[in-house]
């Protein structure tokens, strides 16, 4: 368009110039053109003119046109920047919104990971809960009636015990029994089997919302009745081992009424009662060293965090044995039937108090800590100036007397490694043998016919390794000491009391005929004081689990073998000689069981 209007101009200016200059010169040099050729002239001037009006005025309005457009233009440009500017400020808006936005989404989708986790833990606690349940109706744990639970345990067992020298005894060892070797017996081995071990139990429990009420029931066939024998049919009777109630406190007080193990066995857990640590041997005494009783208790303790304070008052009886005694005291008597005692085969102390322990036990996380103290009061009835054997009239007013007996015990349980357990265990004192299971005595007797407590101590260190879930290896070994206690009768000039240096041990490697022609009377070893120094057993043995269910119940095998030695004191065996009779024993158990759930 530009280039078009120059030439448009240029031409103008030609037919300015070119009618001026032709009439100048036709007007001088050549007036004689025709009119004609003038009036052509002017017409197409006219036209000319005309055509280049018309392409002015084109040209103006294109011109106005553009400027209209440009205008336009401009205006749309700004109108286009303002809306840039608007849309920029939107944009960034939107850009911060948008980074809020994914903020808020991300958060939106961690709170719907969230919910869809809770909701996949609830859904499988509410199916655990459901198959839980299921499972309770199909094979409840315990039985529901009205407020409280009960729960049925115990095993069914089938035993045998092997000696190399016989005890007349079934799966419970009598240690202190053991026949030296000049008993007949000591010549013969013996084998029983028996499933008289068989226990049965029942705990039921109620809750409240300040504690725990309980009640727990556990019994054996390892009591024999006036008819009871293995002839034919083997009719034992049922025992109570343990029978007590229990009132457990939401603030760690407990307090526990009736027959339970003593509070000087050893346990897992704080002092709580059923869960004692035993031997894992299935003889029923157990193993030389243990401290145990099971008898009547009254046990209060108080948990204080890894700690538990603990006392209890229990049922005292006395273990006597003596040499040379007079006839001038008695401590006790034989049961009486009409007084649910045992009138056949039992003597029963007279007893003055109770037997009193205290312990305090500690559960830090490398393994369960004891220590205690026992206090025994030992009291008889003496007669002043008797003396021998023989009963005389009373001529001096008899009394009473008391003498106080106890010890102190440690004991420890200390998981080494995981597969590797130790334990610790030992009491000492004057007066305690009764709690160590050889039964050593507790008392002996002065001349005068007071009773003296003996000193006893008993120890015991175990070995279990769990090498396996299902196999546990374990080694024992234990010992327990009656000191020899003996005074000098100023009467008599005899010595009294428990293992006299003057005690006859001349029979005690001699063999001698049985005592009667019935078969059943072999000849003890005659002339044969042997008061027992020390009694000591090792043990080695391991226990297979075959299958273990918490739902099912446990099937398992075990075998022990036990090394025993008895020592006794020092005695004369001739007028000038002395010596100790000794007695040794080779024992094997083993155990099959089914434990209930």
């Amino acid at each position: 368009m530009t280039v078009r209007m120059a030439a448009t101009l240029a031409m103008m200016m030609v037919v300015s110039i070119v009618p001026v200059g032709t009439h100048a010169q036709s007007t001088h040099k050549n007036t004689r053109r025709k009119t004609s050729s003038t009036q052509n002239l002017a017409e197409e001037m006219r036209e000319m003119r005309e055509d280049l009006q018309k392409q002015i005025d084109d040209l103006k309005r294109q011109l106005a046109d553009r400027d209209a457009k440009l205008e336009g233009a401009h205006q749309a440009v700004q109108s286009a920047d303002a809306k840039a500017s608007e849309a920029s400020e939107k944009a960034a808006a939107a850009t911060a919104s948008a980074a809020q936005n994914a903020e808020t989404v991300t958060a939106l989708q961690n709170k719907v990971e969230e919910v869809k986790t809770a909701e996949a833990t609830e859904v499988k606690a509410v199916q655990e809960k459901t198959d839980k349940l299921a499972k309770s109706v199909e094979s409840p744990l315990a039985i529901h009636y009205k407020g409280i639970e009960i729960t049925p345990g115990g095993f069914f067992a089938a035993e045998t015990t092997y000696r190399t020298r016989s005890l007349n005894s079934d799966i419970n060892t009598p240690f202190n029994a053991t026949p030296y070797n000049g008993a007949a017996e000591a010549k013969t081995s013996e084998f029983n089997g028996s499933a008289r071990q068989s226990r049965l139990s029942l705990l039921a429990a109620g809750k409240t919302n300040w504690g725990t009420l309980r009640g727990y029931f556990e019994g054996d066939f390892l009591s024999a009745g006036v008819t009871s024998n293995s002839n034919q049919s083997n009719s034992y009777t049922f025992r109570v081992r343990q029978f007590f109630g229990q009132v457990a406190l939401n603030n760690g007080f407990t307090l526990t009424g009736g027959q339970t193990w003593s509070l000087v066995t050893e346990t897992k857990t704080s002092t709580d009662a059923r869960t004692e640590v035993l031997p894992q041997t299935p003889d029923a005494a157990y193993h030389v060293g243990f401290s145990w009783t099971r008898q009547y208790s009254l046990r209060a303790q108080q948990k204080m965090g890894i700690y538990t304070v603990a006392g209890s008052i229990e049922e005292a009886q006395n273990i006597f044995s003596a040499s040379n005694q007079n006839q001038n005291f008695f401590f006790g008597s034989a049961g009486v039937s009409g007084g649910l005692f045992n009138a056949f085969n039992g003597n029963y102390s007279n007893n003055v108090a109770p037997d009193v322990i205290v312990k305090v036990t500690a559960d830090p996380k490398f393994g369960h800590f004891e220590v205690g103290g026992l206090g025994r009061f030992f009291r008889d009835r003496y007669y002043p100036g008797v003396t021998g054997t023989t009963s005389v009239p009373v001529t001096t007013p008899a009394a009473n007397d008391t003498k106080v007996g106890g010890g102190i015990f440690a004991n420890a349980h200390i998981p080494m490694t995981k597969y590797f357990t130790l334990g610790l265990h030992g009491l000492q004192g004057v007066g305690v043998g009764r709690y160590g299971t050889s039964t050593l005595p507790d008392t002996t007797v002065h001349p005068d016919g007071t009773l003296a407590p003996i000193r006893n101590s008993q120890g015991l260190v175990s070995l279990e390794f769990h090498l396996t879930p299902k196999l546990d290896v374990y080694g024992y070994g234990g010992g327990e000491y009656a000191q020899r206690t003996v005074y000098l009768d100023p009467v008599s000039n005899k010595l009294v009391g428990y293992a006299p240096i003057t005690a006859d041990n001349s029979g005690c490697n001699t063999e001698y005929t049985p005592t009667g022609n019935t078969g059943y009377l072999p000849a003890p070893a005659t002339k044969c004081a042997g008061a027992t120094r020390a009694i000591f057993e090792g043990s080695g043995g391991f226990v297979y689990r075959f299958y273990n269910s918490p739902t099912v119940g446990r099937l398992q095998y075990s075998m022990i073998y036990s090394y025993l030695t008895r020592e006794g004191w020092t005695g004369t065996t001739s007028p000038t000689t002395f010596g100790a009779p000794k007695a040794t024993n080779n024992m094997v158990f083993t155990s099959f069981r089914y434990y209930l759930p």
